[in-house]
């Protein structure tokens, strides 16, 4: 009888992403320097702190139709238009 190798399972990336549990060198609160993550991370907690992440997106200006030109001159547009209908008379119909 004979066997067949079958192929491993592997995914179509070259290797895992690992985000580390090392840093450099910190210094906490308590004056003492942590290089692992999650301890400098208890400490904070333990002491009462807030960790606020550094992340660039929140600082990038977040562009909307609504602050675009031409949205703006639409929407004014269709408001003038409806006022106008509302002041000769014309009201919505309800279903």
């Amino acid at each position: 009888m004979y066997r067949t190798m079958q192929t491993p399972a592997r995914s179509d990336l070259g290797f895992p992403m690992v985000i580390s549990d090392e840093m450099p060198p910190t210094e906490q609160i308590d004056g003492k320097f942590y290089t692992s993550k999650r301890k400098f991370r208890a400490i904070g907690r333990a002491h009462g702190l807030t960790e606020v992440g550094n992340d660039p997106a929140r600082f990038r200006k977040k562009w909307r139709s609504t602050d675009q030109r031409e949205t703006k001159a639409k929407r004014r547009g269709a408001l003038e238009k409806a006022n106008a209908e509302y002041k000769q008379g014309r009201r919505a119909r309800r279903f």
